[in-house]
């Protein structure tokens, strides 16, 4: 491990809640120093009173110099960002990278709900994933026998996420007086958000009823049916890394290929999002594209929730680049993928056309799948959460470290190097 009193950490924006706080907290505990840039009074409230905070006030435009003029400051040596798309973070991941500055880029896991992502320089379509093969990652794997880590306790994450969402957009709502710049990286204006998050927290008990309601008419329902996982339309991976500009233009071409190539008594189940926030009428699209298309009767919409209950009798997926497509090839599903995504590896995802595959879909490469997953759970996937208290205390335990290495974790596992984390069973 690097000399930790040298490391000096540029902290940009997080996932909602305390995550930020609590690794900030752990790294000056090793040794390092810490600042943390602010952008909002979501930001802000979730520092706790922690020492080093940095509020921007500034434009948009006035950032990549501003940014630039902080870590020549402080003589920033890291900066850590969740996702490094919107426009804060690729600017800075520019700048960085241009100064010799390393990047630590956290994102939701690939292997989610149970782990973290966290890679360096890209994630996503940016990560050095698009770019390795499978034989690559096998011959990696050489130098390690370790059995494949089972998914630990469940962490509980998704009712928090909800929660920190809605009490981020509040304050960023109602006490952003001293952020008048403040833009918000989606394009849903800020009060509709505010208000979709907090009308999802109230009625997770209806949507929960109304899912299970629709899971049980299909699993009784006695007929094959294929899966869609759908997105969020603003979501990083959609706009960024897909060839859509809006979610109707995937269902449109899923249910098209659908009507063409699946046996006629086959049927066609949208699964949305768990976080879909009801902002786009999904359920109206799908129920219009199905009629036209003369399956109405053959098509289903089911509300966010888990995923399992469903896979566990689909005959295939579809999906743009959703992270849920690692549950369909874990359990050796028939999987089409339309945008970029880490797992779209020629072994395991379908390259047929879209009908053809409705109607005799290839299987994946169930081995290669095990390497590909092994060799990501060895590597970027660490164990826990950003949301509940129980996640971050088990994320906490093993990513500092990570932060703190010389290498990143391909390299590390290349070299030998790799930290004994992912192996360690984890504490339920």
């Amino acid at each position: 491990m690097s000399d930790v009193a040298n490391k000096r950490f540029l902290f940009l924006q997080g996932p909602h809640g305390p995550f930020l706080f609590g690794l900030g907290k752990m790294l000056r505990a090793a040794g390092a120093h810490v600042w943390r840039v602010g952008f909002n009074a979501g930001d802000r409230a979730f520092w706790f009173g922690a020492p080093n905070y940095i509020p921007y006030r500034g434009t948009p435009e006035d950032w990549p110099q501003t940014f630039t003029a902080l870590t020549q400051e402080h003589q920033i040596t890291d900066i850590v960002i969740y996702g490094d798309t919107r426009p804060i973070h690729a600017q800075a991941i520019e700048n960085a990278k241009a100064a010799g500055i390393t990047v630590h880029v956290f994102e939701e896991g690939y292997m989610r709900p149970y782990w973290v992502t966290y890679e360096r320089n890209g994630s996503n379509g940016n990560s050095r994933l698009m770019d390795t093969s499978i034989p690559q990652m096998s011959k990696a794997l050489d130098r390690s026998d370790l059995e494949v880590p089972e998914p630990p306790a469940i962490w509980g994450d998704m009712r928090h996420h909800v929660f920190y969402g809605a009490l981020y957009h509040w304050f960023v709502m109602f006490r952003n007086g001293d952020y008048r710049n403040f833009q918000p990286h989606r394009a849903l204006p800020l009060a509709t958000e505010t208000m979709l998050y907090t009308k999802r927290l109230v009625l997770m008990p209806y949507s929960a009823l109304s899912r299970r309601i629709a899971t049980a008419r299909i699993k009784n329902g006695g007929f094959p049916y294929h899966l869609a996982l759908l997105q969020l339309e603003h979501d990083s991976s959609f706009t960024q890394h897909s060839p859509f500009s809006n979610m109707s233009e995937f269902l449109q071409l899923v249910i098209q290929g659908f009507a063409k190539g699946a046996p006629k008594h086959h049927h066609m189940v949208f699964k949305a999002h768990p976080l879909e926030s009801g902002q786009s009428p999904l359920r109206r699209i799908i129920r219009d594209l199905a009629r036209a298309h003369g399956v109405e009767n053959r098509v289903h919409y089911v509300r966010g929730g888990k995923l399992a209950k469903l896979l566990d009798h689909a005959r295939t997926a579809v999906t743009v680049n959703s992270t849920a497509a690692q549950q369909v090839l874990w359990r050796g599903i028939p999987l089409k993928v339309f945008g970029a995504a880490v797992y779209d590896k020629p072994e395991f995802a379908a390259r047929q056309p879209l009908s053809e595959f409705f109607a005799t879909p290839a299987r994946p490469d169930a081995r290669a799948y095990r390497d590909y997953r092994r060799y990501l759970l060895e590597t970027s996937q660490v164990p826990g959460g950003f949301y509940s208290a129980r996640g971050r205390r088990q994320l906490l335990r093993q990513v500092v470290d990570m932060l703190l290495a010389p290498h990143d974790p391909y390299d590390a596992l290349s070299t030998g190097t790799l930290s004994q984390r992912q192996h360690l069973r984890i504490a339920k």
